[in-house]
């Protein structure tokens, strides 16, 4: 993990590596209040979160970019996502729903893919909802907050058939994205999904495709074109987009000097790492680090 960017079970509290079937909703405001309206970029290990925006706006830092957004809109965020907000102080307010990726995968089963529709958004995560069906989503989600706070006879069995209905109306409104171009649904692939999650343990000491193939029972020729024809891309180009993510997480949410960051991601030297930086984002670590603090 890297030092300079928290792990958080929910914002503030410890880890839970064992959390299953977890499901949480709150305001935006009862949190952030707390905090300034300021929550500082962290990431969860294993949950999804949805925020549906009724009032205000901000910024969210996602990864190493700053996006703005406002009223009413959606924000969908992925496991292991680095993030942040910085709320519009006392006028901004909504829901934050977190699930644990046990529950999304239900979601999945019983909703077609509507999960595939909420990794694809993460992806790009913000978008305006429409006015027209903003209440709806905002009756929705404040039905879930009263399951949650009441905990009558089985709420938990509610709580769940409220988060699909929200899962599925969010992946609604997106289909428009879709049809401009702006995200793609496509159907979640098993082996691809297995492929990250084998990537997500082992980029740090693992960057050649013969590893993964061979982890996946697969030749490392077969397993490039499955990915491509799944993914669009290559398997190569996953496992270095995992490594170049974590090093631009490094150089701006911590202060570490560029030399330590290069051997932490498993780089011979200091030079190799700075060439793979620059083939991947046209500048150096260095400037990188100094734009983004700028």
């Amino acid at each position: 993990m890297s030092a300079g960017l928290p792990l958080f079970h929910l914002y503030g509290d410890p880890p839970d590596d064992q959390a299953f079937d977890f499901m949480h909703v709150e305001t935006i405001a009862s949190r952030s209040s707390l905090h300034d309206w300021l929550i500082r970029a962290h990431r969860h290990r294993n949950l999804f979160q949805i925020l549906v925006v009724e009032r205000g706006g901000g910024e969210m830092t996602f990864e190493a970019s700053i996006r703005p957004f406002e009223a009413p809109c959606a924000i969908i965020v992925a496991p292991n996502v680095a993030h942040g907000f910085r709320f519009d102080a006392n006028v901004t307010d909504g829901y934050v729903i977190s699930f644990s990726e046990d529950v999304a995968s239900v979601l999945g089963q019983k909703s077609g893919d509507t999960i595939s529709r909420l990794k694809a958004l993460a992806a790009e995560p913000i978008f305006t909802l429409n006015p027209a069906r903003g209440s709806r989503l905002e009756t929705l989600c404040e039905d879930l907050h009263q399951e949650m706070l009441l905990a009558r006879d089985n709420y938990r069995l509610a709580m769940r058939a409220l988060l699909a209905l929200i899962a599925i109306e969010v992946g609604r409104q997106s289909a428009s994205r879709a049809r401009t171009g702006a995200v793609t649904l496509a159907p979640a692939d098993t082996t691809v999904d297995t492929l990250q999650r084998l990537v997500e343990d082992n980029f740090r000491k693992e960057r050649q495709i013969g590893f993964y193939a061979s982890a996946l029972a697969m030749t490392a020729d077969r397993l490039n074109d499955h990915v491509k024809r799944a993914a669009g891309v290559t398997a190569g180009h996953l496992i270095r987009q995992r490594v170049l993510t974590e090093a631009k997480r490094e150089l701006v949410f911590t202060g570490r000097p560029i030399h330590e960051i290069a051997y932490e991601l498993g780089f011979a030297d200091p030079s190799h790492f700075a060439r793979f930086f620059r083939k991947q984002t046209g500048m150096s670590p260095q400037d990188f680090r100094a734009q983004q603090l700028a």
